[in-house]
């Protein structure tokens, strides 16, 4: 048993989000720059310049790099002979979302009730957090502030088994064609496949902080993500919607088991900034 301090918790989270906020992974650069170095068309070329300096400025001056800085969800492994202590750990991610946001001068964009009183809380609480009980002591946390640009170009679909690969390809090369320019390209699409309706959509976000350049270790997947990629940079959407061959960097797809009757599909956009940061204690 190892005791951790619900305020180094919290600590971390308002570090990760500053990080997240200010500093593109480095992957998701190297990306960037290859789209650039292979883009043939000269308005994509000077969209991703753009994109790029940008980057450099945020990270330089530690600004947002983009003005949304989102909805923060965090993904929590928390290890079973872990103790928390000094505070509630939920609270304790609570109070970092707060301290990140005052500290680093971010945009509120949290409302308390979605529908009847949309009155903002004024401090971008509370973050989403999805936490799991995992072998260990420790506590990792993975950060994902989310804009809706890019959230709201993302769908559900409850296929059923006979729609097959084809279904599922289709479902996603259609999602990111209907999406267009909306969600920032060029994107980072994360797949959900299997699992239940909030399962495979909460795989579907994951895989957007997934690295970049690393297939899925199931061939067949592997094949299908590659087959998405192909097809959606042949949609002509391109960065910032242009046109060109890069509306997406990566298509990363990850499954789960589901239920005989069931084939649910999950697609969750993201933009170019691909925001994210892990730690742990």
């Amino acid at each position: 048993m190892r005791d951790i301090d619900s305020s180094d918790i919290a600590r971390l989270t308002r570090r990760l989000i500053l990080q997240a906020e200010f500093d593109i992974p480095e992957d998701v650069r190297e990306a960037l720059m290859r789209a650039r170095s292979e883009e043939t068309s000269a308005h994509a070329k000077f969209a991703l310049d753009q994109i790029i300096e940008n980057q450099e400025i945020a990270a330089t001056e530690r600004t947002p790099i983009c003005q949304d800085t989102g909805m923060i969800v965090i993904f929590a492994e928390i290890g079973q002979d872990a103790h928390i202590t000094g505070g509630n750990f939920e609270q304790a991610i609570q109070d970092g979302v707060r301290a990140a946001f005052a500290d680093g001068y971010l945009r509120a964009s949290v409302v308390d009730d979605p529908l009847f009183d949309r009155v903002n809380t004024r401090d971008n609480s509370p973050g989403v957090i999805h936490a799991r009980i995992v072998p260990g002591e420790g506590v990792r946390l993975l950060v994902t502030p989310k804009g809706f640009g890019s959230e709201n170009m993302s769908r559900v679909r409850m296929l059923t088994p006979s729609s097959g690969v084809d279904g599922v390809l289709d479902f996603i090369v259609d999602t990111a064609k209907l999406a267009g320019s909306n969600p920032c390209p060029p994107t980072i699409i994360g797949v959900g496949i299997g699992g239940t309706l909030e399962q495979c959509a909460l795989i579907a976000k994951r895989m957007t902080a997934r690295p970049l350049g690393k297939p899925n270790s199931d061939a067949r997947y592997a094949a299908l993500e590659a087959e998405c990629l192909r097809r959606i940079n042949s949609l002509n959407i391109g960065a910032a919607g242009f046109g060109g061959s890069c509306t997406a960097l990566a298509v990363h797809i990850d499954h789960a088991p589901t239920h005989i009757a069931g084939l649910p599909v999950a697609v969750n956009m993201c933009c170019h900034a691909a925001r994210h940061a892990e730690g742990m204690l």
